[in-house]
């Protein structure tokens, strides 16, 4: 969830006026975080992971189900739990009482965007341990036994993507008539937001900025009756209540498309994130550049979105859905008029893959760059004049290309250096699908400071799964992973361009399976060998890779390319060949298990056996192995189809459902099972199994 300030805030006239001074005293925030911070030195890697719930609210009798619009109510009742409270846990905003220590840390509550959803992480970060990864699944399984407790009888935590009819009639307790003036949709009330003056503010001004409503066009799945074409019947085409109502007459409804128009349509979806906090920025820079090509993988791994606005969709996965619904971009920025009032055209949506590499790393190659990135040159050579090295300046300023959405009139009297605000106005609305999070203002206050976090990288692709064994599965696997980059010093890289055609790639339906991904050949760096020193070469891993062709690059380590380094590009060039020569198609299956053939003589090793060559090299005993394998079972069968994707499973239940009559449409009942069926997996893992056994190891 982004910052959540209070103020006047702005309608987008006036904010439009106050764009360029928020995005100067940004990069002063910005310059002057980096100079507290740029040698801060944390102990340890420390992570953490957030779960996302919708809060559904069951009639048994009548065989519905509708949104529960109570978050206020959830998270007060959170808020004032004393016991809560005492364990250090409760709403970090609505604490009414001084949290105290306790033996066990309670989870901690947040608000969402939509008033049905909630957020819970851990009440404390997660260490370096291998034992703490054995405590994640109780720890999430806690917090939703927390947060039912403070819902009415009715009322459950369910961790499914979307709500199948969300847009509907009958879909909202309460309910409340559509197309108010701040989402001016013709689907959803402005009611279902968080009433937090940010978030309609946000839906509003992203909608005047870009001088339409947001258009959400989801290819429809084609069943055997499903109409020919299809055109959505859920749209109204002769409403005339807001000027925006032209956007169907103009053609904005797609045919064979699921047509929706509001921001909910995406906030109001659910995911798995973890953050990780790196010992310093050299480690954070080389763990966000060495995942980002992992994003997409995950994506179609854990895809679990299959129904939208009551319809079966062609697609998986909720990412370009969310995408396009807080997408601000003008017609001028996406290429559909000619430059007059903006700077420059923008190829992507402010929610979107990644853009950019940041690590100085001697195996990042300027080919690996984005060739359509675009930047704000000023407030580059800002950053540059501050002491910020080429590479992170030019992160940051092409985040800060955009315009802040959000502007609130107090915030503009005068700059406060030991703040944030600015920088995180921006920051927090560049949902890419990784994301580089400097220090917090704290780092300025002199007994805050010892105890403030260090640079940190947000993984931010993943779904929310139905169950707390999955989510866990996939955050120790996320976890094991980054152990595994960093003491293997593995080399993930892959040309930026090629990230973007695999998320695009991962929307397909069951893309897990019948879809190959851009993935590199081979992840082991040539160095130097260091006497006395263990290298993955002895590992498990490597002995399923072949010796590479080729030459190590002596003492190539240090300065990024991005910016004076044509030297190295010609000596990388001159080693190893054209880039395209680095990767290769290959399945899900091969990325995460191993075995695809990518030259004559070499397979890839697989990010499973990668992982289990890391836990060989620090002797985990027996047990916690034996814990962490069920983990690793999940994935690798997630991976080879032994089990399925949640998205499979969803259609496979709908379709299978007696009430389906293979047009596509999900209606109430079935709707009503499929939550009841996500409500059951939740409460163990014998009923997940006994529910859904396609999609767990027996």
């Amino acid at each position: 969830m982004g910052l959540l300030a209070l103020g006047t805030p702005l309608e987008w006239p006036e904010a439009k006026k106050a764009a360029s001074q928020v995005r100067e005293w940004g990069i002063e925030q910005l310059l002057a975080v980096w100079r507290q911070a740029k040698g801060k030195e944390r102990d340890a890697l420390l992570w953490g992971d957030e779960i996302e719930y919708l809060v559904v609210n069951f009639d048994d009798k009548d065989r519905k189900v509708k949104l529960s619009l109570r978050q206020a109510d959830i998270l007060r009742a959170l808020a004032e739990d004393e016991k809560l409270l005492k364990q250090g846990g409760g709403v970090p905003d609505l604490n009414v009482l001084e949290n105290k220590t306790a033996k066990k840390t309670a989870p901690c509550f947040h608000p969402e965007f939509g008033r049905f959803m909630l957020e819970a992480t851990p009440g404390k970060p997660w260490g370096i341990s291998l034992k703490d990864l054995l405590d994640v699944e109780d720890d999430m399984k806690w917090r939703r036994v927390i947060a039912k407790e403070h819902m009415e009888a009715g009322e459950f935590p369910v961790t499914l993507t979307t709500f199948p009819r969300l847009g509907l009639a009958n879909t909202l307790s309460p309910e409340y008539p559509a197309s108010g003036d701040r989402l001016r949709s013709q689907f959803l009330p402005d009611e279902i937001a968080n009433p937090h003056i940010r978030f309609p503010t946000l839906a509003a001004n992203i909608r005047a900025r870009r001088g339409r409503k947001v258009e959400v066009n989801v290819p429809v799945f084609r069943d055997e009756k499903t109409e020919k074409p299809f055109n959505d019947p859920t749209v109204n085409y002769d409403l005339h209540q807001w000027p925006e109502d032209d956007d169907v007459r103009n053609g904005a409804a797609k045919q064979d498309h699921i047509y929706m128009d509001a921001m909910a349509f995406g906030m109001g979806s659910c995911c798995l994130q973890i953050t990780f906090q790196a010992k310093n920025i050299e480690e954070g820079r080389k763990m966000y550049d060495q995942l980002s090509p992992l994003g997409p993988i995950m994506l179609a791994l854990t895809a679990a979105t299959p129904v939208y606005k009551g319809f079966l969709a062609e697609t998986d996965v909720r990412w370009n859905q969310i995408s396009r619904a807080v997408d601000d971009r003008t017609p001028e920025e996406l290429g559909e008029k000619p430059l007059e009032s903006n700077r420059w055209r923008i190829p992507k949506s402010r929610y979107a893959s990644n853009s950019t590499y940041i690590s100085q790393d001697a195996r990042l190659r300027p080919e690996y760059h984005d060739p359509d990135l675009v930047t704000d040159p000023a407030l580059k050579d800002k950053l540059v004049a501050g002491g910020m090295d080429d590479l992170l300046a030019t992160h940051f300023a092409h985040l800060f290309i955009r315009d802040p959405i959000v502007v609130f009139a107090e915030d503009l009297k005068r700059l406060d250096l030991t703040s944030t605000d600015h920088f995180e106005n921006l920051q927090s609305t560049n949902w890419q699908h990784m994301r580089f999070k400097p220090p917090p203002a704290t780092i300025f206050n002199e007994q805050a400071a010892k105890d403030t976090p260090g640079w940190r990288v947000e993984f931010r692709s993943m779904e929310i799964q139905m169950t707390d064994f999955e989510n866990a599965a996939f955050a120790v696997f996320i976890v094991l992973v980054t152990r595994a980059i960093l003491s293997f010093d593995l080399n993930f890289y892959l040309p930026i361009a090629r990230t973007t055609e695999n998320m695009e790639t991962a929307h397909r339906r069951n893309a897990v399976l019948d879809d190959k991904f851009y993935f590199r050949k081979d992840p082991f760096s040539p160095k130097k060998p260091t006497a006395g020193r263990s290298t993955p070469a002895s590992s498990r891993a490597h002995s399923r890779a072949p010796s590479r062709s080729g030459t190590p690059v002596n003492g190539m380590r240090g300065s990024g390319t991005a910016g004076g380094g044509e030297d190295l590009a010609h000596q990388l060039a001159h080693h190893f060949g054209p880039v395209e020569d680095e990767y290769t198609l290959m399945t899900v299956d091969e990325i995460i298990n191993g075995g695809g053939t990518v030259t004559s003589d070499h397979s890839f090793p697989g990010l499973i056996p990668l992982v289990e060559s890391y836990l060989d090299s620090v002797n985990v005993d027996v047990e916690t192995r034996c814990e962490l394998q069920r983990y690793l079972d999940l994935i690798r069968k997630r991976a080879n189809g032994k089990l399925w994707t949640g998205a499979k499973w969803i259609r496979d239940f709908v379709r299978k459902h007696e009430e389906y009559e293979k047009d596509s449409r999900v209606g109430e009942g079935i709707t009503y099972d499929l939550c009841k069926a996500a409500e059951e997996m939740a409460r163990s893992t014998e009923d997940a199994k006994r529910v859904a056994k396609e999609m767990f190891v027996q």
